[in-house]
C-alpha cells in the first residue's frame, strides 16, 4: 500500500462533506431524486466551479488508486469521470435549466463546469 494516498483521499473526503452540506443548507434538499434542491446551489464550493461533488469523488477515487497502485482503479476512476461527464451533460444540466431559468444561466456564464475559478464567483456580475 502506499500511504501518500490518503494525502488524496482525506481532502477528497472534506470536500465531498462540504459539498453535501452546502446542498442539504442552501440548496434546501439533497443528492436524492425524491429531494432535489428547491434552490440553486451558488456557494462554498459551487461558487468556483459547477460540479464540485463530482470532483471530490474522482479525488477520493483517484486517492484509492494511489494508495493501492492499482490500474484497475485508474481504469475506474476514469470511467467514473466519463460517466459523471455524460450525466452532468444529458441529465443535471438540461434539469438545472428547466427548474432554475436565468439564475442557472448566469451562473452557467461565469462558473465552469469542471475547471475551477481562481477567485470565487460572487454573483454580482
Amino acid at each position: 500500500m502506499q500511504w501518500s494516498g490518503v494525502f488524496v483521499i482525506v481532502p477528497g473526503i472534506t470536500l465531498l462533506l462540504w459539498c453535501v452540506r452546502d446542498f442539504y443548507v442552501s440548496g434546501k434538499g439533497t443528492l436524492a431524486p425524491w429531494d432535489p434542491p428547491k434552490n440553486l446551489v451558488v456557494v462554498g464550493l459551487y461558487r468556483l466551479v459547477r460540479n464540485p461533488m463530482y470532483l471530490s469523488v474522482l479525488t477520493l477515487a483517484a486517492g484509492w488508486t494511489i494508495m493501492f497502485a492499482s490500474p484497475v482503479l485508474a481504469a475506474y476512476t476514469a470511467a467514473l469521470a466519463a460517466g459523471f461527464h455524460l450525466r452532468v451533460l444529458l441529465h443535471e444540466e438540461p434539469w438545472l435549466e428547466s427548474k432554475f431559468g436565468g439564475e442557472w444561466q448566469r451562473y452557467r456564464l461565469e462558473v465552469s463546469r469542471w475547471r475551477p475559478r481562481i477567485s470565487p464567483w460572487r454573483g454580482d456580475t
